[in-house]
């Protein structure tokens, strides 16, 4: 008597089956027309600017890529620990061409919040434009900052 269970082709049926499900669940999520990926970011008309977040000794750093939009149209605030990054990318001229017409690039309001770690300082910050990329720099409170403690050798 064998130890394996026996196959049958009903079994595999169910198997595609819930396979074929998994698969339109992943579909839906990031592509479907109600897409959660499009409701967390925003509709493919939007616009979301990809966003970096990292963190020195002495402060917290915020990149988020902004090619083709001016600077005078970002607005960057800090509400309680989170930093609010606001603003819109204008479509100045949509052109159609013969026989094709095709538009990738995305446009309108948008917004990101980010939350701040503990210890940053909000009246210390500096934000800087440069090549489509807009650095944020808040410095750290000086009881924030990692302390070093000599350990003493008592003999």
């Amino acid at each position: 008597m064998s130890l394996l269970p026996t196959w049958r082709r009903e079994d595999r049926n169910h198997l595609t089956g819930l396979q074929s499900e998994i698969n339109r669940l992943f579909e839906d999520f990031f592509a479907g027309p109600r897409s959660l990926m499009r409701g967390l970011w925003g509709d493919r008309e939007g616009f979301m600017p990809p966003v970096d977040v990292r963190e020195t000794d002495s402060m917290v750093i915020v990149e988020a890529e902004l090619p083709g939009l001016d600077p005078k149209d970002v607005e960057i605030k800090v509400e309680g620990d989170v930093l609010v990054l606001q603003g819109e990318r204008r479509n100045e001229k949509e052109e159609k061409t013969k026989g094709y017409h095709r538009v990738e690039r995305s446009f309108g309001m948008f917004q990101r919040q980010i939350e701040l770690p503990y210890g940053t300082d909000p009246n210390k910050i500096e934000a800087t434009y440069k090549n489509g990329v807009l650095t944020i720099e808040i410095a750290k409170k000086e009881e924030a900052k990692p302390k070093t403690i000599q350990v003493k050798v008592k003999s």
